[in-house]
């Protein structure tokens, strides 16, 4: 997998999450649909994964980045969650530690199968 290939992914990801989000806020479903905030965070954290996966990406030493890229990944939810707090975003409680303990999971479990979805795919392009 090379960096042309990892922005055909980015791209439309980004765009769907924008939308699916966009339709969420519109139709109350973060309110109404329990468990939306988790797929959101899960989608951003595929996101972020492949977004870092990018930036880091050298096709030779892959391997190595991923401990970098995790990290970047779980920094920047860990940051939504802060930009959260300060601007009082959460629903019912100003502070929720379950909440913010299970959006950071997703955000990192998303990062998790963007890693292992571009590691597949080298090892793929290897076979061949």
């Amino acid at each position: 997998m090379n960096k042309k290939s990892l922005l055909k992914h980015l791209v439309p990801l980004m765009f769907f999450i924008f939308l699916a989000n966009h339709a969420a806020l519109k139709f109350h479903w973060y309110f109404s649909i329990w468990y939306s905030d988790m797929f959101m965070h899960f989608l951003g954290g595929v996101w972020l994964g492949l977004f870092f996966t990018y930036v880091f990406y050298q096709e030779d030493s892959f391997r190595k980045r991923i401990p970098a890229i995790i990290v970047c990944a779980v920094a920047v939810g860990i940051l939504w969650e802060v930009f959260e707090f300060v601007l009082g975003v959460i629903a019912v409680d100003q502070f929720n530690i379950l909440d913010t303990t299970s959006d950071i999971f997703f955000d990192l479990s998303g990062g998790l199968c963007a890693i292992l979805y571009v590691w597949k795919k080298q090892q793929i392009k290897q076979l061949k």
